[in-house]
This record gives structure tokens, C-alpha cells and sequence, in this order.
């Protein structure tokens, strides 16, 4: 759930993140005519820390606009409104694939007594936007490397409970009421719920979609892959991990691209160590899609974890990125590679989340959430004895 732009210049305001004179305005506040007061940043580095919390900026104008034209496209910014469906008519979208949205079912409750981030009554994340920790990765102290690996375990037995249900015929939100469930059954609050207002507990991509896909319900359909993408929060910290899965009978060329994209995330956690740049990981999971004939996503990347869903360092999976710094003993950080069969752009289908590719084709992805060592890696979203066989490469 990472985002970003660049942005235009300007003159004669003040900066919104520190006050200094201001040089440059957000693209998309231009775009959707807002005042140009609440858009300018004077260095590209403060548009940047403001990301986080500016963006709200832009989907608070959108459902304006929609409340203007009398909610000609009411639904379609449902994660506003929390609960909402989508609309049987489908706005106008030139769509990439044969994918198309279904209606959502109503916002699941999580009970009282269970710890909650601070996104989870309103919708808006309050601490992490403006944390030192967006720009400096934290070295995790023992106490809290011990609660990551309990909810790292959670987290990898609530996508174990989802991988025992998905067959054709079940609808993707069956799908995210068994995370849902078996997360607080486990005292865990869905990290994706009501995050940034995100009406789910989790994400489920199917085919065309890279990341982000809001479970509804469609059904899914043999030769289907989706990706199921888990978040717990747990003794105030995060666990991420997803994997992708095969629906029924899957073609040739489905199945190569999952079993690539794992060995992506497999090859890129092999380098892992204290000492190594992060952006070598990008170089790595390049080199092997590519020999595949696949190409890398580029606009979403792995992320720093901890009491922040999302912190430094990012963590690009493409080659010849611009990250900066080392890995050091003590940090822990998601890698998450989405590859495509086609081509690595994508679009935004006008929900606000499901992110698609641009021609349609399939993607995958898989992701861990990893802690450096003073010798290596522990991957503490690793698969346990008891995780379902889903991958016919694992048992041979």
C-alpha cells in the first residue's frame, strides 16, 4: 500500500510539510483543481514525508466531486464509506482484462476487546505518516523482534486457514471472512481493515490484478490464480505475508509465472545479511524474472515493518534502483515481488486500490516478512509443518 508522485514547480507559497518557501506542487492536487495553499512542498524530500497523510487530501476531493454530481458513481469510493457496495452499474473504464468488480458485503466488526491500530475507528493513520521511522530503519530491540515472530506466526497460520478454502466456486469475500475470523480468534486485528479506509481485512488479487484487490463477490473460476495478502497486528506490532495460488486446472504459463515469482522471493531472501544493499534485492528478483521472459512491477515495493505497518526502508524489487543504505542485524522488512506476464505498468481501477495490469496479462506475488540477523536471515512469516501442500514444486 505504498504510493507516490512526482511534482510541479511553483512559487510564492509556503511549504506544507515545513513552511520554508515553497517550489514545487502536487501533480494531483492540480488535477483535481484544489487549492494551491494545501499542495506545495518546497524539496521533493518533504513531499515525500508528507505522502502518507497528503494523499487523504486527494480522496476526501474525489468524494466531493462525487457528492457534486449527485453520486453518479456512488460506491465506487466505498472505502470512504465504510461498508458501502459497489453499484451494479460499472462506471466507465477502459478495462485492461476480463476481470470486473463485484459487489462487497458489509464492514466486519472486530470485538472490543482486542488492540487496535489507530486507523481502525476512523480510517486515518495517525502516528506512522509522521514517524521518525520513515526515514530511518529502526534497529528492533529483543522485546520487540520476540512479539514480530508471535505475530508473524499468527499471520502465517491465518493465510494457511484462507489457502485450506480457496477452490472454484467460493467467492474471494469467503475468502477474507475466514481471515477475518481466524485473526481475532487468535486476539489479532486485520491490519488492511479501514487502513487508509480499506473496507477488508485483506487483499485478494485475481489474474490480471498485481495488488490491492478488495475480496467481493465474484466467484472464482477454475484456472484462476489469486494472491492472498495477509496482515496481522498483534502486541502492537505487524506480520505481512501473501502468497498466490492456483484455483482448480491452471494453464502452463499461469503456473510458471507463480512458481517464478516464488523462486523470485526465495533467491532475493538468500542475500539477505548484514552488509548487503537493499537495492541489490531489486537486482536479484530482475535477473531471474527476466530470464524467465517476465517482467518486474515497479511501482509497489517491500516496506520496513514493525509497530509501523509501513516504515523505512523501501524496498524496490526492479534493477538498477536508487535505494539507499545497508542491511544491519536487527531490522526487519517485507520483500514482496509482483511479476507479470506481460508488461510491468499498471493501472488503478477507479476504486482507489485494485492496481491491474496495463495489458491485462497475469501477475503474481509473494512476499515475507523478514528479520536480518548477525549471520543471515530469519524469515518469520516462513511456511510451518503444518501448511497446506499447495505448491507442487515443494513436494518434489
Amino acid at each position: 500500500m505504498a504510493g507516490g508522485s512526482d511534482v510541479t514547480e511553483v512559487s510564492s507559497l509556503s511549504c506544507v510539510q515545513c513552511g520554508k518557501p515553497a517550489h514545487l506542487q502536487c501533480p494531483k492536487c492540480m488535477e483535481l483543481k484544489l487549492p494551491r495553499e494545501g499542495a506545495a512542498f518546497c524539496t521533493q524530500d518533504c513531499f515525500k514525508a508528507s505522502w502518507s497523510s497528503h494523499k487523504s487530501v486527494h480522496l476526501k476531493a474525489k468524494l466531493s466531486q462525487l457528492d457534486a454530481l449527485g453520486g453518479q458513481n456512488d460506491g465506487w469510493l466505498y472505502c470512504l464509506r465504510r461498508g458501502q457496495a459497489r453499484t451494479p452499474k460499472l462506471p466507465h473504464f477502459d478495462w485492461t482484462g476480463m476481470l470486473r468488480p463485484y459487489p462487497i458485503s458489509p464492514y466486519r466488526v472486530v470485538p472490543d476487546h482486542i488492540d487496535k491500530p489507530d486507523w481502525a475507528v476512523d480510517g486515518i493513520p495517525k502516528i506512522e505518516p509522521n514517524s521518525d521511522l520513515q526515514h530511518v530503519v529502526e534497529i528492533k530491540t529483543s522485546d520487540q523482534i520476540q512479539r514480530l515472530r508471535e505475530t508473524c506466526r499468527i499471520a502465517r497460520e491465518v493465510l494457511d486457514a484462507a489457502a485450506r478454502v480457496i477452490r472454484p466456486g467460493i467467492i474471494t469475500d469467503e475468502i477474507d471472512r475466514v481471515v477475518h475470523e481466524a485473526t481475532t480468534a487468535a486476539g489479532g486485528y486485520p491490519s488492511p481493515l479501514n487502513y487508509h479506509f480499506f473496507p477488508k481485512s485483506c487483499c485478494t488479487s485475481v489474474n490480471e490484478v498485481i495488488c490491492h484487490g478488495i475480496p467481493d463477490a465474484r466467484k472464482l473460476e477454475d484456472g484462476d490464480i489469486v494472491n492472498v495478502d495477509v496482515t496481522v497486528y498483534y502486541k502492537g506490532v505487524h506480520g505481512d505475508l501473501n502468497e498466490t495460488f492456483f484455483v482448480g486446472n491452471v494453464d502452463e504459463a499461469s503456473q510458471q509465472l507463480v512458481r517464478c515469482t516464488y523462486e523470485c522471493l526465495e533467491k532475493a531472501i538468500s542475500i539477505v545479511k548484514p552488509g548487503v544493499r537493499f537495492r541489490e534485492v531489486g537486482e536479484v528478483i530482475n535477473r531471474h524474472a527476466t530470464m524467465s521472459g517476465l517482467s518486474v512491477v515497479k511501482s509497489y515495493c517491500g516496506h520496513g515493518i514493525g509497530e509501523l505497518f509501513h516504515c523505512a526502508p523501501n524496498i524496490p524489487h526492479y534493477g538498477r534502483n536508487k535505494a539507499v543504505g545497508v542491511m544491519k542485524a536487527g531490522q526487519t522488512f517485507t520483500i514482496e515481488p509482483m511479476i507479470n506476464t506481460g508488461v510491468w505498468r499498471d493501472r488503478m481501477w477507479p476504486d482507489g486500490w485494485t492496481a491491474v495490469t496495463e495489458d491485462g496479462k497475469r501477475s503474481a506475488q509473494f512476499e515475507h516478512t523478514l528479520l536480518v540477523t548477525e549471520t543471515g536471515v530469519e524469515v518469520l512469516t516462513a511456511r510451518l509443518p503444518s501448511s497446506p501442500s499447495v505448491f507442487p514444486w515443494l513436494n518434489a
